[in-house]
């Protein structure tokens, strides 16, 4: 399994932000069925430092996370939310299966 977190720090939030970014991850995970798993979800740990959202995915593999990286879908998903980001943080690691 292989895990990755994007730590947002975001500001000029909306409605429209939260329905098209919802829109997105649906097409997303029509698109690309290797994605196992994708969430856009706020941060509720008190330590955030003001990273109050966090995009949680996993796949099986470290090639499946790579070509994720490389979609279209990738893409748009950054070109929507880069005006919204003052700071992120990326977090990409190998985790073993749960038992």
């Amino acid at each position: 399994m292989y895990t990755h977190i994007v730590l947002l720090q975001l500001s000029g939030l909306d409605a429209d932000f939260h329905s098209k970014t919802e829109a997105l991850i649906s097409e997303l995970k029509e698109e690309l069925p290797f994605v196992r798993s994708y969430a856009f979800v706020r941060n509720e740990a008190r330590r955030s430092s003001g990273y109050d959202w966090a995009i949680l995915s996993s796949f099986d593999t470290a090639a499946d996370h790579e070509r994720y990286q490389a979609s279209r879908m990738h893409r748009r998903i950054q070109d929507f939310m880069e005006r919204y980001i003052d700071g992120l943080i990326v977090c990409d690691a190998a985790t073993a299966p749960a038992p």
